[in-house]
């Protein structure tokens, strides 16, 4: 684990907090559509409940094939993100070739389940048809400094998956302390994930600005010293535009214009896309297309 004695690993919250409040003290407007269209197209599509079957998932397809049409000014979302289960559904009913299908994977959420099962299950996902793979870190081995073993796992994960992006989630929201997360965040770097995420969304709390600012940083430093540019994706509690807009905005201030596209930048949400179809189109806060 090279990667951890290259970097310092404490981080200075009042150095956080001040960055944090610089940002929100020149966010643009909630109004701003054009800002709205860019961050719809950021967005992970994601459908992760208990209730999902063919029939819901096929619905969400279908809406994102007709979105061009009803909403023409709207780009597509990113991706995409279902259960291992349903790719295969996604597969066949996904017409847009612009979005990625993205799955969950590695036992999902909570990580807890052997390394050679998680492989087995991403291996299958991507059989199915997934493009990227989203696994969760496993945090209880990470928390009791099983940090060897962590490495491991995502490299090995990494190794069978080639060009198939890898998300790594941190759940931020189990780690209690910035220097965690950011440890947490170069561990995962340096095992090679493509993107390092926030959270599953079934953890309290979700995705916070403050951990979002953690892990950006500890992505510049890499870049800094390495010139490779690892993607972010904040999950977990993003609903609304004016939230989904700070996010953003904390990617432009640390990151910059770079990772401002799907490419190193996604949001990880589900009613998100309603929210900003219904503030670009002035509809009520009802409003439900997807």
């Amino acid at each position: 684990m090279k990667i951890l004695s290259d970097f310092n690993l404490d981080v200075d919250h009042d150095q956080v907090n001040q960055l944090l409040e610089q940002i929100k003290g020149k966010l643009p407007s909630p109004g701003d559509k054009e800002l709205l269209k860019k961050i719809f197209g950021l967005i992970d599509l994601t459908s992760l409940s208990e209730r999902d079957n063919i029939d819901n998932i096929s619905s969400l397809c279908e809406k994102v094939n007709m979105l061009a049409d009803t909403y023409p000014s709207v780009p597509a979302v990113a991706a995409v993100c279902v259960y291992p289960e349903l790719i295969s559904v996604v597969k066949e009913k996904l017409e847009n070739p612009l979005v990625s299908i993205a799955s969950v994977g590695g036992g999902f959420p909570g990580s807890q389940t052997f390394t050679n099962i998680k492989v087995m299950e991403i291996e299958q996902a991507v059989e199915q048809g997934a493009e990227e793979i989203d696994i969760v870190l496993p945090v209880g081995k990470f928390l009791m400094g099983d940090l060897e073993y962590v490495e491991y796992e995502i490299q090995i994960i990494k190794q069978r998956l080639g060009p198939v992006h890898l998300k790594v989630i941190l759940e931020t929201g189990s780690l209690k302390d910035f220097s965690l997360i950011r440890k947490a965040s170069l561990l995962a770097i340096g095992a090679g994930a493509d993107f390092i995420k926030t959270s599953t969304g079934k953890v309290v709390p979700g995705a916070t600005p403050e951990a979002m600012i953690v892990m950006c940083m500890a992505i510049k430093d890499y870049y800094n010293r390495t010139g490779r540019k690892i993607g972010i994706k904040p999950a977990g509690g993003i609903s609304d535009s004016p939230t989904a807009i700070l996010y953003y905005s904390i990617v432009e201030e640390i990151l910059g214009e770079d990772w401002l596209n799907s490419e190193r930048f996604r949001i990880g949400a589900s009613s998100l896309a309603n929210r900003i179809l219904s503030d670009l189109f002035d509809q009520g806060p009802d409003f439900g297309y997807f």
